[in-house]
């Protein structure tokens, strides 16, 4: 027998051993534990007023980008007009960042200073 095969012959006795060592007659119960998931952080986004933009645009605005129809886009509007922002929609971060970097960039192509931003609920 070489020497290779002495040491792997040693090796899996060791082996053996130790695994029937771990066996000193004690019935253990594994209990499988779910991971605690928690939900993603909400971020509100938010409308800010300017003196500029005109209400029909901000109308478009959160028809186009927020889904709204046009009786709740313009109460919207009426919210951020008269008290100086309002929120427009609560989503996970990267839809909130989406949807403020489309608003600001349609306002930007538009040539209005329509503002939006976005802060964790």
């Amino acid at each position: 027998m070489s020497q290779a095969q002495k040491n792997s012959r040693d090796l899996s006795a060791a082996l053996v051993m130790s695994s029937s060592d771990d066996d000193d007659g004690d019935s253990s119960v594994v209990v499988e534990t779910r991971p605690k998931t928690k939900r993603p952080p909400l971020y509100k986004v938010l409308l800010l007023n300017d003196d500029y933009t005109p209400m029909e645009f901000v109308v478009a605005v959160l028809e186009r980008f927020f889904g709204m129809n046009h009786a709740q886009a313009f109460e919207i509007m009426l919210t951020v007009h008269k008290k100086g922002v309002a929120v427009v929609g609560v989503f996970s971060h990267e839809i909130a960042e989406t949807k403020v970097a489309q608003v600001m960039d349609f306002a930007r192509q538009h040539q209005h200073p329509l503002q939006c931003t976005m802060e964790k609920e």
